[in-house]
């Protein structure tokens, strides 16, 4: 926004949005570089928004993911883009319900069924953000390296930058990345991940679980798994069991959890400072690095 142009209320950025009144609109929070609202349009449809003007870039990925997400017949349900415009995201809003198991049973299944949908390669053709670190979504088409290479190692330089990890903390990461071949298991081809998957980015409507926040890409589909792993979700082994039933997971799989939580811990790292250094480094360690 050029100096001097006053900011837009958030009911104004909404209406701009989506081209059509706005009977309400609430704020209830802010995130990152972002304030957070809700409320009800004309037609009646309700709607939770998230407004940074200086981050529209962020936020039109956020959406391109979603609706990529979305085109998978079966899959993990996703909240539907009501507009994607100028740094203002309309979303239809998720009434929340509470998790069961047979919902997270459910999850697992959709999940399966998004991960086999595929990607062309690793990455994405739109530019990529965790929050407002950016990722590069360049293609490859081989796993260990591209991970290595565009999810690892330039959080591992920031963290490194920002003063979070000292340089015996970053030999140890090192380490994990010269045995990247051998730790990353057998090759699969590109799934249709959502990129941030934690347990916090599931909601849970009437209808089942609705996944929010992503960034999604090309990617390994351990990755989404080892990420609902990273802080606990209701009727995790449900998820993962039934997931495992539709889309049998390669064996030893739960041996290479920490391999795939490295770049979320190393995300961490880097938006919230050391406070995440002692997990990042514990999985390193299982994963043989001293």
């Amino acid at each position: 926004m050029p100096d001097g142009t006053p900011a837009r209320s958030p009911a104004a950025a909404v209406l701009a949005a989506v081209s059509r009144d706005v009977r309400s609109c609430a704020p209830v929070g802010a995130s990152h570089a972002w304030t957070l609202h809700q409320g009800e349009l004309d037609d009646g449809r309700r709607f939770f928004a998230k407004v940074a003007e200086g981050h529209a870039e962020a936020l039109a990925a956020e959406a391109a993911g979603l609706r990529w997400l979305g085109e998978v017949p079966g899959g993990a349900a996703v909240p539907d883009v009501l507009a994607a415009d100028g740094g203002v995201l309309v979303l239809e809003r998720v009434e929340e319900h509470g998790a069961g198991a047979a919902a997270a049973a459910d999850l697992g299944r959709r999940l399966a069924a998004t991960h086999r949908a595929g990607a062309r390669s690793f990455g994405a053709p739109w530019p990529g953000w965790l929050a407002t670190l950016p990722l590069d979504n360049t293609a490859g088409d081989h796993w260990p390296d591209w991970y290595a290479r565009h999810r690892l190692l330039p959080y591992l330089r920031d963290a490194r930058d920002r003063g979070h990890l000292d340089s015996g903390d970053v030999a140890r990461l090192d380490r994990v990345l010269d045995g990247i071949r051998e730790l990353a298991g057998p090759q699969e081809p590109p799934a249709r991940i959502h990129g941030d998957l934690w347990s916090g980015n599931v909601l849970w409507g009437r209808g089942g679980a609705v996944l929010i926040d992503p960034a999604a890409h090309g990617g390994h589909r351990e990755s989404d798994l080892a990420m609902l792993q990273l802080f606990g979700a209701p009727h995790l082994e449900r998820i993962l069991a039934a997931y495992d039933e539709a889309f049998p997971l390669a064996d030893r799989w739960r041996d290479r959890v920490p391999l795939h939580q490295l770049h979320p811990l190393l995300a961490h790292v880097c938006l919230f400072g050391r406070a995440f250094r002692g997990q990042l480094l514990d999985a390193a360690r299982r994963l043989g690095a001293q």
